[in-house]
């Protein structure tokens, strides 16, 4: 996995673990530090979010959070970033 430096700080995997909801994400068309900067910045405004982890090399994201999250919570963070949720 690719190591960037990007605010909000994203959550490392022990993080995550404790969320009590943790999904898995894959969004088209990120490259680049600043390409998860955004993507993080967005999901992280949900409300019940609790973290973000974002693997450039696998496109994907992981995202723990307090409670589920919609699809459309997600598609729309995403889109809002920039790029494309896959599902």
């Amino acid at each position: 996995m690719t190591e960037i430096e990007i605010t909000p700080k994203p959550a490392d995997l022990a993080d995550l673990a404790a969320s009590p909801v943790v999904a898995v994400y894959f969004v088209h068309g990120m490259s680049c530090g600043n390409c998860a900067a955004h993507v993080t910045e967005e999901l992280s405004a949900i409300e019940g979010v609790t973290g973000v982890q974002v693997d450039l090399e696998a496109k994907k994201v992981t995202v723990g959070s307090s409670r589920e999250l919609t699809e459309d919570e997600v598609r729309e963070a995403v889109d809002e970033a920039g790029y494309e949720l896959v599902v």
